[in-house]
């Protein structure tokens, strides 16, 4: 009698063994779906970037305003008969914050 509640118990054990730690088993399912979620956050994170570039290039096709912007401020252009002034403002040593902007800023190009 004492035979047949151990034979149960390894029986249980073995049909239990695929479950768990099979191929199929549930802790390749628990691993798959934090993979799956770790990769929506991605795509999510990736469709807002690209949304942003369709927004920039159909902004680009559409007008000469952001093709201006751009050619100012990344390329330094100037239009014709424009006079382009630099403000550069001395470093502050005392220590005092300054509200002025940065050496690298520049004001806009005026006519």
């Amino acid at each position: 009698m004492r035979l047949l509640p151990l034979v149960l118990a390894l029986i249980i054990v073995l049909l239990q063994y695929p479950l768990w730690f099979g191929k199929g088993s549930w802790l390749r399912v628990w691993e798959v779906d934090r993979q799956v979620k770790a990769q929506k956050e991605t795509n999510q994170k990736l469709e807002a970037r690209n949304a942003s570039l369709d927004a920039e290039v159909r902004d680009l096709k559409q007008g000469f305003d952001a093709v201006e912007e751009r050619a100012r401020s990344e390329l330094g252009m100037v239009k014709q008969d424009e006079i382009f002034f630099q403000v550069i403002e001395n470093s502050n040593t005392s220590g005092t914050v300054n509200s002025a902007p940065s050496p690298n800023a520049s004001s806009t190009p005026t006519r």
